[in-house]
């Protein structure tokens, strides 16, 4: 079995090599390269450039504006991109949210919500550990009621990792308590910027804000932001995990055939300079300690 690289991978890789070496700013890589915090300005600034080249969804198929790129691929941008000291892909849009409009959004949602993560121009925030629900994520408490043509949402998550930075954030949120805990759960997209969203950074042992608390009080949902169907969030969260957990940023994207259809946000105690850690850290540990 022959497991060297064909000549077109490695020209691709020369290629990605070289784009990155001549877009990364040297101020990211040293910072990355010496283990600094990055900033959100940081952070978000190479996820544009990325998104400019069509590569910050790099895992995602052609037919929602990814490149289209196989696994040796992918693994080869990742490569490249952790050996120049790029920043890693913050996960919550690109990664994760994403893959989960692709497959169950309707077109007006995947039209709205996509060029934004794609452009990195949106950021997002991910809305699933509570207190007292942390892994057992079947016993969310915070509750979307219909009312109309919206949802008011009442509770609080915890443990939102970066969620200072967040425009919007995917919810698992109660919307039924007949049945089992996990057939009255759904799948929720919220704009941080609404009022009643309140979030309250948490100060780690280091002094830094990497996580928060995010409360809700009577905030409105439009009801067009639900994702697939009423009380299917379960199943829509764990494809989120299917699609998320197989290696590092590399989420296997749906196919193209596989589509279905003033905020009163507390003020961050720790300013910009806090941001995701970038330590040596195992990419699993992260993203499976990311709530």
């Amino acid at each position: 079995m022959d497991l060297a690289f064909t000549p077109e991978e490695l020209a691709f890789r020369d290629e990605v090599r070289e784009w990155v070496a001549a877009h990364l700013p040297k101020t990211i890589s040293d910072k990355v390269h010496s283990a600094q915090r990055l900033t959100r300005d940081d952070m978000q600034g190479w996820a544009k450039t990325l998104g400019k080249k069509g590569w910050l969804g790099y895992g995602w198929p052609e037919q929602f504006g990814g490149p289209g790129w196989n696994a040796i691929q992918r693994h080869l941008f990742e490569e490249e991109c952790a050996m120049a000291g790029a920043p890693r892909i913050v996960p919550f849009g690109p990664v994760m949210v994403a893959p989960v409009i692709m497959a169950f959004g309707s077109p007006e949602q995947q039209k709205r919500f996509l060029p934004g993560i794609a452009s990195g121009e949106v950021w997002w925030s991910q809305g699933y550990s509570e207190p007292g629900s942390g892994s057992d994520l079947a016993s969310v408490k915070t509750r979307a009621e219909r009312v109309g043509d919206k949802y008011i949402v009442n509770g609080q998550k915890t443990w939102t990792t970066l969620g200072q930075y967040g425009d919007w954030m995917f919810n698992l949120v109660r919307t039924s308590t007949e049945g089992k805990p996990q057939t009255g759960i759904s799948f929720l997209l919220l704009d941080m910027k609404s009022p009643g969203v309140t979030v309250r950074p948490i100060k780690l042992l280091d002094g830094e804000c990497e996580v928060n608390e995010v409360f809700f009080d009577n905030v409105e949902v439009p009801a067009d932001q639900l994702i697939g169907e009423e009380n299917k969030g379960w199943t829509y969260a764990k494809y989120l995990l299917a699609t998320n957990a197989p290696t590092s940023p590399t989420s296997t994207a749906p196919s193209a055939n596989s589509s279905a259809s003033s905020a009163s946000r507390s003020k961050t105690a720790c300013g910009t300079t806090c941001a995701f850690a970038t330590r040596s850290r195992c990419w699993k540990w992260t993203s499976s300690r990311s709530r």
